[in-house]
């Protein structure tokens, strides 16, 4: 073999043995890569099962929260139904002890007339009852046995003739006044024992409304300490603010709880006008039918200027004083003076978001409620509120009670009450209206302008 055939054989021989390397190499870098990549293959499917695992328990949390969302809201509606029920039969116990207090006090007075009465006469009674003895014992003489006194015969039975029709009337009056009197005295005895039992009746709906009032504050209060700090903020700008139009601005502005209130105010009343311009006619006025009948809203169902007519009053009792009437100081009276029952509950007038709770300057305990569209009702003279600032309330709910009238009231001092004075007053960006077209009208009479 020539020498460069073998050349050519080494060649061929060296290129063999570096295709088989390069084969090799190739190989074993398919066999490193394939696996890498089983590798990364069973690392994404253990990151993927991880991530499967984690939604389903995301999944399973949102699934247990949105069960205690619907609960709390099931047993929101549960606590506000029990509130304004057993609400509005402590009111109707306190309108029933009322008026037996005022039959009592008229029975009282009809009795004390009567025994008045009875003394006044007392010297005719007496001189009557002297005469009816006298002839018991000295009847009238015979005229036919003793003839010699027929003159002194002739002159009694005419003044016995004068005497007596007076005496029968007298005896017969007497008789009817004491048939009276002991009608009354047993009248005042039923009244009184009806009286105590309605008292009783009061004492323990008051402590049952107290229990479920504590419950719902519980359930409402997420966290005491910052509850504290805006107790303690609104206490602080009550004792700044110098009008009520400057305490509802300060509130609105400093304290986070009143402005959230004032910021779901606004965004309820954007959200019910969208609502209200997709209803029918129909569909709106069957809204303003029962603007309160739904007890699982977060917002009033109805504008509050739409609610002419449909208010309840805040309290039971009389009107003291009216809007407009003169104040004894040179103006005109800007809200309502109720002459409130002795630690008798006070309900909120109308939904709304608490803008200020707390002791207010000369008004005693004060709360202002944002009703929306600019409107607020302020109620004041209260010994005790139970509700929160930022808290939205319901028309008819719970949310104060009176004192004894014990505690002096810019209202008290003013009307001179010795029983305590719900104030009672209504605004419109920032100026002082007429509740009266308000009230409903079972209520016209007590709460009317």
């Amino acid at each position: 073999m020539s020498v460069s055939g073998r050349a050519r054989k080494e060649a061929t021989k060296r290129r063999l043995s570096a295709a088989l390397v390069a084969i090799a190499a190739a190989f074993s870098a398919h066999a490193e890569q394939r696996g890498a990549d089983e590798k990364d293959v069973s690392s994404k499917q253990l990151e993927l099962r991880g991530v499967e695992d984690s939604m389903g328990a995301v999944r399973e949390r949102a699934q247990r929260l949105e069960e205690q969302l619907i609960d709390h809201a099931v047993a929101r509606e549960r606590l506000n139904v029990a509130l304004i029920d057993a609400t509005q039969r402590l009111r109707e116990t306190e309108a029933r002890a009322a008026e037996i207090e005022a039959r009592l006090e008229a029975l009282t007075e009809n009795e004390r007339k009567i025994v008045s009465s009875l003394d006044g006469r007392r010297a005719l009674i007496v001189e009557i009852l002297t005469v009816l003895q006298r002839m018991g014992r000295r009847p009238p003489p015979a005229l036919m046995a003793r003839p010699q006194e027929i003159l002194e015969a002739v002159r009694a039975s005419l003044a016995l003739g004068g005497v007596l029709p007076q005496m029968r009337a007298e005896a017969r009056q007497l008789q009817r006044d004491l048939t009276e009197l002991g009608q009354v005295r047993e009248g005042v005895r039923r009244e009184q024992n009806l009286l105590g039992e309605q008292r009783a009746s009061l004492k323990a709906q008051r402590e049952r409304l107290a229990t479920m009032i504590a419950e719902r504050q519980e359930a409402l209060s997420t966290s005491q300490n910052a509850l504290r700090a805006e107790t303690e903020r609104a206490r602080s700008l009550g004792q700044r603010a110098t009008t009520l139009k400057d305490l509802i601005a300060r509130m609105e502005a400093e304290s986070a709880a009143a402005a959230r209130g004032a910021e779901e105010a606004r965004k309820a009343d954007e959200e019910r006008l969208k609502a209200q311009a997709r209803l029918s006619d129909k569909e709106r006025l069957k809204a303003l039918a029962a603007p309160f009948q739904n007890p699982a809203r977060l917002a009033p169902a109805v504008a509050f200027v739409d609610l002419k007519g449909r208010l309840p009053a805040p309290a039971s009792g009389q009107i003291i004083r009216r809007f407009g009437a003169p104040d004894g100081f040179g103006g005109k009276e800007k809200g309502l003076s109720i002459a409130a029952p002795e630690n008798g509950v006070v309900i909120a007038p109308c939904d709304g978001w608490i803008a200020f709770s707390g002791p207010y300057r000369s008004y005693g305990q004060l709360l202002i409620i944002n009703a929306g569209g600019g409107y607020y009702v302020v109620l004041a003279g209260m010994s005790r509120t139970n509700v929160n600032v930022g808290q939205f309330v319901l028309a008819g709910e719970p949310v104060a009670s009176m004192g004894d009238g014990a505690a002096q009231t810019a209202a008290t001092i003013a009307i001179g009450a010795k029983q305590p004075i719900l104030y009672v007053e209504f605004r419109k960006d920032g100026a002082s209206i007429d509740s009266g077209p308000w009230w409903a009208k079972s209520d016209s009479r007590k709460v009317g302008g």
